[in-house]
């Protein structure tokens, strides 16, 4: 129960990252026992909501809204800061801490920088390297700097967000997961049978996160879907849902079906098909010989309104890798991949080798760009003494 006293001061950033945004705090300034900061990061976000608005806090009701970023300096060796990614829930009393965004990495270096956290070149480009603790890699932003300062307005545009701002480059270095390769079942296709289903080609994948792919098709899809297609859609969302919980147990991230219901954030689940022509959320023509083929991801049980950055990450990775839903979509592998998604497209490369243990991939590279929103303190009730 929250008392009748004062109000709780915590500083953060309110920061966009790519097309999502959140709310970045730095680790020294939250408590120390994760059960306890959690409950005051419920409580900034506004979760639990049974009105799924997230209306008594910073959240904004989406799975893109809706997430927190917590940083330290590292003392890790080639490492400046560790990042560390929270997905809020937005009904339920729950942080998703399995996987990264890639998104909101994109903020993490310019966080880093007006912090303090890294020093800054008086012009030109400032590399920070991150240490991604939910999934044990590094990552390296280049952040464009003027006058000793992060550059956040420029001329690059990123489809799904709406004005233009500075860019910053990613590398998302060796992005699979530790020990388990790039393939969890050492395969680049699997024919899964899902209960009420029946049999469903796919590629279970970790790269930047893990993740599920399969073809469009399949599911009785044209892979041109927006929101509206896909969100209104009761029976296909649970279909999407069983697809991606079975799959988080044959790639060994949960023991059950159960277990797997309650890891909202991994794996992703995305689906492919050949370029066509298609018109965007924002009524734009896209010309299917501009893109290579079209995408779409759900997050946190919706279509994604554009591509998460670690969804971009995992599929960089499966086409550059012969035998995979999307290079088997594509007709050959890919070096470099042009994605058309709901609002518009993406450019992302991957270096992949073959090695006598299996697929290596050597980094994925992509652009994003990053913006202060609102920086100073969120403000939370007591909730009942919770930092003591």
């Amino acid at each position: 129960m929250e008392n009748g006293g004062e109000q709780i001061e915590i500083p953060a950033v309110y920061m966009r990252g790519g097309t999502s945004k959140g709310v970045f705090m730095l680790q020294d300034d939250l408590p120390a026992d994760p059960t306890t900061r959690d409950k005051v990061l419920l409580r900034i976000m506004g979760s639990p909501d049974p009105y799924g608005q997230q209306i008594d806090g910073m959240g904004g009701a989406t799975s893109s809204t809706s997430k927190v970023v917590i940083i330290s300096k590292s003392d890790r060796p080639g490492c400046d800061v560790d990042y560390l990614f929270g997905q809020v829930a937005i009904d339920q009393p729950l942080i998703d801490w399995s996987g990264n965004c890639g998104n909101l990495t994109s903020a993490v270096g310019p966080f880093a920088i007006h912090q303090g956290l890294v020093e800054a070149p008086k012009h030109g480009m400032a590399t920070v390297n991150i240490w991604q603790e939910n999934i044990g890699k590094k990552i390296i932003a280049h952040v464009p700097i003027k006058n000793g300062k992060v550059q956040e307005l420029g001329n690059f545009e990123l489809a799904g967000v709406t004005f233009p701002a500075a860019e910053v480059k990613l590398e998302f270095l060796d992005p699979a997961a530790a020990g388990g390769g790039v393939f969890p079942t050492g395969n680049p296709l699997d024919i899964m049978h899902v209960p009420g289903i029946g049999e469903i080609e796919a590629t279970l994948i970790n790269a930047g996160n893990p993740a599920v792919f399969v073809v469009a098709s399949s599911l009785g899809l044209k892979g041109t879907e927006l929101q509206a297609d896909i969100n209104s859609n009761t029976a296909l969302l649970e279909q999407f849902e069983s697809i991606r919980t079975h799959s988080a147990v044959i790639m060994g991230l949960e023991k059950s079906v159960e277990d797997a219901k309650k890891r909202q954030h991994t794996p992703k689940i995305a689906f492919f098909e050949e370029a066509t022509n298609y018109t965007t959320s924002a009524g734009k023509d896209v010309e299917g010989g501009t893109i290579d083929m079209l995408a779409r991801i759900l997050s946190m049980g919706k279509l994604h309104h554009a591509m998460t950055g670690t969804g971009a990450v995992a599929i960089a990775a499966a086409a550059s890798i012969p035998g995979t839903t999307v290079s088997r979509i594509l007709g050959d592998v890919r070096s470099e991949l042009r994605l058309g998604h709901p609002s518009g497209t993406l450019t992302v490369g991957a270096e992949a080798t073959k090695e006598a243990s299996g697929w290596n991939v050597g980094k994925v590279v992509m652009s994003r760009s990053a913006r202060r929103l609102m920086e100073g303190s969120v403000l939370i009730p007591d909730l009942d003494s919770c930092y003591q």
